[in-house]
């Protein structure tokens, strides 16, 4: 088989949470170049709604023969009710679900002895429990398909640093979670983790500014903050048959570096 065949996601139909900006977009868009059918799901819809623009602009530029295509679809993945919609939605528009990135998910900074039981709750539910309930709903057409699941997760997962108690702890839930799945779900389902550096995205952008900005890509041993494209290439692979028999790992993509970048 030859690398082009290899990363080919003809065929494939992928849900992509967060899909609105940032990480999410990008790897909608690489699936979409990559050939797959692709469902963009956020709580957005005029940020979907581009992102499946831009999706179905990359399917008519690289694959023009090609009957896929790309989806809007409005979801709050912390409402599980929302979820099975999505799900029924994807199945009723294209027939299968063959990957699932569980790219929702997020959490502000927080004071430990300022933050309650009922947000950090949240911000579990939000970046552990509903990836794990979208990938259960999932299951069935995974199993069918040899399917693949992608979890973002972060790398404040590995990370001491003061002020992330709450979603740093969620995020090694998460990268754990994805260990686990993938010895439950093997070898029908692969199941593997993204774990992001520092990435230029909207979220990070209201953190910036140019002395900001220099203090973390001084912090960084690549010197340069990472993209969104980054981690949308180490999606590609692992959604892609050249990852085929890589399953319960993490890709850490953090320009090297091995402890905080987080300036303040």
């Amino acid at each position: 088989m030859s690398i082009q065949q290899l990363f080919s996601l003809s065929g494939e139909v992928a849900i992509v949470t967060g899909a609105g900006r940032g990480i999410g977009r990008a790897i909608a868009i690489a699936f979409a170049e990559a050939g797959a059918s692709i469902i963009c799901a956020a709580r957005t819809q005029a940020d979907i709604d581009e992102s499946a623009r831009l999706c179905n602009a990359a399917l008519q530029q690289y694959h023009p023969n090609s009957t896929a295509k790309a989806i809007a679809l409005n979801c709050d993945v912390s409402d599980e009710s929302a979820l099975e919609n999505l799900v029924n939605n994807t199945i009723e528009a294209f027939g299968k679900i063959s990957i699932l990135v569980n790219n929702a998910g997020g959490a502000y900074p927080n004071d430990p002895l300022k933050t309650s039981a009922k947000t950090f709750n949240r911000d579990f539910n939000f970046n552990v429990t509903s990836a794990f309930n979208l990938t259960r709903l999932c299951h069935p057409y995974l199993q069918q398909n040899q399917g693949k699941v992608i979890n973002i997760i972060s790398a404040s997962s590995r990370y001491s640093q003061a002020g992330f108690s709450s979603y740093g702890t969620a995020k090694a839930a998460l990268e754990q979670l994805t260990k686990l799945l993938a010895a439950d779900f093997a070898p029908a389902i692969r199941v593997n983790g993204i774990s992001p550096g520092t990435i230029l995205t909207e979220a990070l952008g209201q953190y910036l500014n140019d002395d900001v900005q220099q203090k973390m890509t001084a912090l960084t041993p690549m010197k340069a903050l990472g993209e969104p494209q980054d981690i949308a290439a180490a999606a590609l692979y692992l959604a892609s048959t050249a990852s085929r028999w890589v399953t319960g790992k993490i890709i850490e993509v953090d320009g090297g570096a091995e402890s905080t970048t987080w300036p303040f």
